[in-house]
């Protein structure tokens, strides 16, 4: 990154060729994936409600970062920046996924009756609650909304996608404005259906509690996991051409600086979620937050404040932490750490309300679905050019550092 901009140039030009540490990443997640599947194929025989409990707590977690690039992606079409140029093609990629994705839903769909009360016979017909839902929750219907939001998602993934790589071959001010409509509908899209799929998977699981602002809550979780795995991708890549003709300290600062205002935004929803119901003091809401304030449950919900916000946020306000990669990535390595136990804090309270419960199965189902997530990513993304050639965003983001970058130091990049 400190070589002049001429030959940087000419590095953006190059193809993207598979690095060494890609090739590493494939290998090991083939591994990891097949060691974990075959312990989940024994958890699944010998306890199959662990095995789905693990499982839906991976599948969400590593889906979670997948969802989150797909609105990053759109979000940079729409808002424009160079900073959405540099990172376009790492997080379509991320995206990409979510179309396998589905078929890794396939056992959380066949075990419904494992996790969620409201799919099993005998609870529709003794607890009027659950009857008086029964249309919305019911199998066959909560399967076909499943299979609508990874279409949309996936729809939109590949779509999108696509019409970013043909404007490698030159961009017009009429394909800019079409990705850009097509984004912003992708967007509404987006938050339309990972609302409605965190009530299904998510918050279904205590069919007698609800949340109004439960939706956004794993949205901006989603976000914040998005944030973190770019930024170590991200610092990765900047290490190989083309991306270490074009990335910079700057970038990352800006980076850095979106995921503290996501932390701050899980946080408030986070917040607000608790104070609303809290305040409220219905019987039908307390007991997600009581069951949470108990026992060994308090400690998980005292990490998530410490370690999920009030840590990285006060890190993060700093500037010279932001540019400072090496530091930002063990920030985006705990915000992942966190996410995981978000997403657990989320799941296994509910049905193990009295005690705190790690079962081996977490560690073998996490094996299983990251390693098969990871490889997919890999595989996309070498699919396609490290960087957007033809994107004038990208082209004044190589001339601002034509002008400024020689100014700046590469210790901490």
């Amino acid at each position: 990154m400190s070589e002049p901009v001429q030959s940087g140039r000419s590095e953006i030009s190059r193809p993207h060729a598979l690095t060494e540490e890609l090739r590493r990443l494939r290998r090991a997640a083939v591994v990891v994936a097949v060691a974990g599947a075959l312990l989940c194929a024994l958890g699944a025989f010998l306890s199959p409600a662990q095995f789905l409990r693990s499982y839906l707590i991976a599948f969400v977690f590593w889906l979670q970062i997948a969802l989150g690039c797909l609105a990053f992606g759109l979000l940079g079409h729409v808002a424009g920046g160079g900073w959405g140029a540099v990172i376009r093609r790492p997080v379509e990629a991320a995206a990409r996924t979510v179309g396998p994705m589905a078929l890794l839903f396939v056992p959380i769909a066949i075990g419904l009756p494992y996790l969620y009360e409201w799919a099993r016979p005998e609870a529709v017909a003794h607890d009027p609650i659950i009857a008086h839902k029964a249309p919305y929750l019911n199998v066959p219907f909560f399967v076909v909304r499943a299979a609508i939001y990874f279409a949309a998602w996936a729809g939109f993934a590949y779509g999108v996608s696509r019409m970013s790589l043909a404007q490698d071959r030159g961009v017009t001010e009429q394909s800019r404005h079409r990705l850009r409509r097509v984004s912003a509908v992708g967007l509404m899209v987006y938050c339309l259906t990972m609302t409605l799929a965190s009530i299904d998977w998510l918050m279904s699981l205590s069919p007698h509690w609800y949340s109004t602002i439960y939706g956004v809550y794993v949205i901006g979780g989603q976000g914040v996991a998005a944030l973190a795995f770019t930024v170590l991708v991200m610092l990765g890549l900047a290490r190989h051409a083309p991306v270490s003709a074009v990335m910079r300290v700057q970038h990352f600062h800006d980076l850095g600086k979106m995921l503290l205002a996501f932390v701050m935004l899980w946080a408030y929803f986070a917040i607000s979620q608790f104070l609303v119901i809290w305040s409220g003091n219905l019987p039908e809401d307390a007991p997600f937050f009581i069951s949470r304030a108990r026992g060994v449950w308090r400690f998980v919900s005292l990490a998530l404040v410490l370690l999920h916000f009030a840590l990285p946020f006060l890190l993060l306000l700093s500037r010279e932490l932001k540019r400072n990669t090496r530091k930002l990535a063990m920030v985006a390595g705990l915000l992942l750490v966190m996410r995981w136990v978000d997403v657990y804090w989320l799941v296994t309270p509910t049905l193990s309300p009295d005690r705190l419960v790690f079962h081996w199965l977490d560690v073998a189902a996490f094996a299983a679905i990251g390693g098969v997530w990871l490889l997919l990513f890999a595989r996309e993304l070498t699919k396609r050019p490290l960087l957007p050639l033809a994107d004038p965003l990208l082209q004044e983001t190589t001339a601002h550092r034509q002008t400024a970058g020689h100014q700046e130091t590469t210790d901490h990049v």
